[in-house]
């Protein structure tokens, strides 16, 4: 079974030890909301508690599915990616980041996340490389914003302890969360989290995860639980002049479908601010985005939002490569064991270096790619940031800065 289940398949047969999966509500009745006219107050009137606690993993999206973007001009087809970096010898060892050339620097974590923006520091003179990884390319630093009055500073809940492959159920960490939305008259969620950007307003999730012109009310709530379903707020997913979400998915993802295409399941999308005119990445902070990196990962921190659970699952352990020998489902992935990763994990991201101060990291995969994150709860699976990745990030930093 993949990450997005059907609901009737899912009670049937996907059982987890907090219980059967929660039936999408049917919103079709609700009141409907303006073409336009989706802010922070729009979100959080049409998501309620109840509404969000009701919410359920997407259904699946049948693998040949072709559709054209509703927002997009078409593209030609891009080239394949350049050949794929030469792993570590020792995958076991730490991995060690490699400094960046001057050229690209590596965004900086931030050590306030509300705080205002600090300015950049210049990168580490390079180091002599002690393995054959490759050298990633992390997101170009932003510049600096105007000055905000500056929100209350995030509290940094610590991880319980963790056994590497053992998913543990947790109170969340501020920039991860779930992406809720309205398809085909349900309601749904996926797990998002904030990626660093220049307006501050970029959230990443799985391709898959936000496919359809008939997807709508999409809204992220930072470090959501039941318990406090909106603990920083809710950030409206923004539309367009035709009434669109402003999300950014590989054209091929949308036309070649979500397995031949299994290798672009990353989607970015950009959010406004929250009720007090706050960005997220100002209130929660931002991963950085790390593209280029190696497959083989010493450590990667991996959280989702599954199915049927009040709170989030947090698990760390080692990432391996694994390439699909099923012509239709082609492509190379990052592959992670790590066990409770049902629906509704989809979008989850793979984090290094994650700063227990900050609550912040790098950010080189989410679930999904093969098989839409996987058939098996325990194992999950991230298409590989590459060049594609890359762009596609250019591509939504350049149209988030022209919609603003």
């Amino acid at each position: 079974m993949r990450r997005t289940l059907t609901m009737a398949a899912a009670v049937a047969t996907l059982l987890v030890p907090a219980g059967p999966l929660p039936a999408a509500e049917a919103v079709g009745g609700a009141a409907p909301v303006a073409v336009g006219r989706w802010s922070a107050r729009e979100a959080q009137s049409f998501w309620t508690a109840e509404r969000m606690a009701s919410a359920a993993p997407l259904p699946p999206v049948p693998p040949d599915r072709a559709e054209p973007a509703p927002s997009e001009r078409p593209e030609p087809p891009e080239p394949a990616e350049p050949a794929e970096p030469v792993e570590p010898v020792d995958q076991a060892e730490e991995i060690p980041v490699a400094t960046p050339p001057p050229a690209a620097t590596g965004l900086p974590l931030p050590s306030s996340p509300p705080a205002a923006t600090p300015a950049p520091t210049p990168a580490p003179a390079p180091t002599p490389a002690t393995t054959a990884a490759p050298t990633p390319t992390r997101a170009p630093a932003p510049p600096l914003p105007a000055p905000l009055p500056a929100p209350a500073r995030v509290a940094v809940p610590p991880l319980p302890a963790l056994t590497p492959g053992v998913g543990k159920n947790f109170d969340g960490i501020p920039v991860a969360g779930r992406m809720f939305l309205v398809k085909n008259g349900g309601a749904y969620f996926c797990t998002a989290s904030v990626v660093s950007s220049p307006g501050r307003n970029l959230v990443l999730s799985a391709g898959h995860c936000l496919l359809g012109s008939d997807t709508q009310q999409v809204a992220f709530v930072p470090q959501y639980t039941q318990a406090k379903p909106q603990p920083y707020g809710m950030f409206p997913v923004l539309r367009d002049a035709g009434g669109h979400s402003k999300i950014w998915i590989d054209p091929r993802y949308r036309s070649q479908g979500v397995d031949r295409a299994a290798a672009l399941d990353v989607a970015f999308a950009q959010v406004g601010p929250d009720a007090r005119g706050f960005p997220v990445e100002a209130v929660v902070g931002g991963n950085r985005l790390v593209t280029g990196a190696a497959y083989a990962q010493a450590r990667v921190m991996l959280i989702g939002h599954p199915s049927s659970a009040a709170r989030p699952r947090v698990c760390v352990n080692r990432t391996t490569k694994f390439t699909s020998a099923d012509a239709r489902i082609p492509g190379s992935f990052l592959r992670i064991n790590c066990t409770g990763y049902p629906g509704g994990t989809s979008g989850g991201p793979f984090v290094t270096r994650y700063d227990a101060r900050t609550g912040t990291g790098d950010v080189v995969g989410v679930i999904g790619g093969w098989k839409t994150g996987g058939d098996k709860a325990d194992t999950s699976y991230s298409s590989y940031f590459g060049a594609d990745i890359r762009k596609l990030y250019e591509k939504a930093v350049a149209g988030a800065k022209a919609g603003r």
